[in-house]
């Protein structure tokens, strides 16, 4: 087992060698096992995780669709109303909770979403917007594990979150259900950024840079870190043409829970083309 796990550190520093001659970002310092992941993440999500969320647009109609992710949204406002409670903000928790009700009651379990329909204010706070909020607001890039672009922060909280996320207090009685939600919200999550995904794929040279500086800045944003003077602004309305832009995806307000891929690390009910600084995203929660 040593000489197995000393293998796969040396072929790790290996592949980051290309990279430790270049200017580190400050916000990276991690980068040559970023890198690493970066591409580990990028070869699972094109052979495994895009051929599932293409499968799944392919085969499901949009208003199916749209279900599905008023479902996993819904229980979004699950994880902010406890987020917000850490928080001390009771107006904030106690407006995550009505809105929890009046989906799952009226909304035929979160199938549909009447909150926001009727215009309720929509918080969508995340573990990390709390930590933050408690005074770690500077956190350092880090990409997790079949996860895609966060913070160590944000990483934290969505791990702690993920241990028991609310989808296993509903389906705790049948494993199989759970196992076939799961898969279901990996391929939900994942087609609400295929279009995004592709444009950045046509638009970056260097893909993990523009992901890594992309995120960094949004999320920034949203915890009221003020960019650095001579930082460009960053307009992801030039990467998702209006005509692709998914009319039947839920917004959201927070970038913390973005998991690209989808797999529990984070929760991502989020409308890409919804990405913009004044507007932002994933809360990748």
């Amino acid at each position: 087992m040593n000489k197995q796990l000393a293998a796969v550190f040396m072929a790790t520093l290996v592949l980051s060698q290309p990279v430790l001659a270049a200017e580190r970002n400050p916000e990276d310092p991690y980068e040559p096992y970023n890198r690493v992941m970066f591409k580990v993440n990028d070869t699972a999500d094109q052979y495994v995780i895009i051929p599932l969320a293409r499968g799944y647009r392919a085969v499901t109609p949009p208003p199916v669709r749209m279900g599905v992710s008023n479902f996993f949204y819904n229980l979004r406002d699950v994880i902010s109303f406890g987020s917000n409670l850490l928080r001390l903000d009771l107006e904030k928790a106690s407006t995550d909770l009505v809105r929890v009700g009046i989906n799952t009651t009226f909304g035929l379990g979160g199938l549909i979403n009447i909150a926001d329909a009727g215009d309720m204010p929509n918080n969508k706070n995340s573990l990390g917007d709390t930590l933050a909020t408690w005074g770690w607001k500077h956190s350092n890039y880090f990409v997790y594990p079949l996860a895609g672009p966060s913070t160590v922060r944000d990483s934290l909280g969505n791990m702690i979150v993920g241990l028991y996320p609310p989808e296993n207090g509903l389906l705790s009685h049948s494993n199989a259900l759970l196992v076939t939600t799961k898969v279901l919200k990996i391929a939900d999550t994942r087609e609400q950024y295929l279009n995004l995904t592709s444009s950045l794929d046509q638009a970056a040279v260097d893909k993990y840079a523009y992901t890594r500086d992309m995120y960094m800045r949004i999320r920034n944003q949203q915890i009221g870190i003020e960019p650095p003077p001579d930082s460009s602004d960053i307009d992801i309305d030039e990467l998702v043409a209006p005509d692709n832009t998914p009319a039947d995806s839920p917004a959201d307000n927070t970038l913390a829970d973005t998991d690209v891929l989808g797999l529990g690390f984070a929760d991502t009910d989020t409308n890409p083309a919804e990405i913009t600084p004044d507007k932002p995203l994933w809360t990748v929660e």
